[in-house]
Parts: C-alpha cells; structure tokens; sequence
C-alpha cells in the first residue's frame, strides 16, 4: 500500500501514483492535480440518458437504437440489455462490455436505464 500519496478521491484508491503535476489512480483511471486533495462539485460527472435520467457506474441500461459497430459488420441490436463499465468525459460518456461483440464505447443518447 502506497501511503506517500493522497488515496483516490473518488474510489479511495491507495494505488494512486503521480504523473508530472497530476495524480492518477490506476483502478477508476481518475485524474487530480497534485495539491487538489478533495473532489469538489465540478469534478463529479453527470452523465443522463436519453429520457434525461442520471447514470452511475455499475447500472444497468438498454439500447433505444440499432448502433453499427466501427471496424466490423455487427450491429448492437435495440433492446440489448448493457452494463455501464465505467461513465467517462468525451465523445463517447460510457464504457461498457456487450456480449457477443465486446468492448464498445456508446453515447448516452442511445441508451436509456432499466
């Protein structure tokens, strides 16, 4: 356990290690600068569905629209039942696994929550 850095403000992390001026926590990928200890309200991610309801890490939600998978000739089917891996700011707000294709990143705008 690494107790020379701060723990991870938004999974309690110990396994924090510093990167240049950042602190970076390798299991929820979170990034701080180094002398911000604690998350403040503009560093919580507010992800919502398409029916505007908020997403969390760890729920549950199903896809309002047939989405072409890049790079192959799969389609994620509408109805397909997902759950969020992990909610990130980009293009693409989630990190999911779906079965019988893989890994995807999907916009919040296609999935609506069970």
């Amino acid at each position: 356990m690494n107790t020379e850095f701060p723990p991870c403000p938004q999974c309690q992390s110990a396994f924090v290690y510093a990167d240049q001026e950042h602190y970076v926590c390798p299991e929820c990928g979170h990034e701080w600068n180094q002398g911000q200890e604690s998350t403040t309200e503009t560093d919580v991610l507010v992800v919502k569905d398409a029916n505007g309801n908020p997403l969390q890490e760890g729920d549950y939600v199903t896809l309002i629209k047939d989405l072409k998978v890049k790079g192959s000739s799969s389609v994620a089917k509408i109805g397909t039942k997902v759950k969020i891996n992990r909610l990130v700011d980009g293009d693409h707000d989630i990190d999911c696994k779906i079965e019988g294709i893989g890994p995807m990143m999907l916009k919040s705008e296609f999935v609506k929550k069970l």
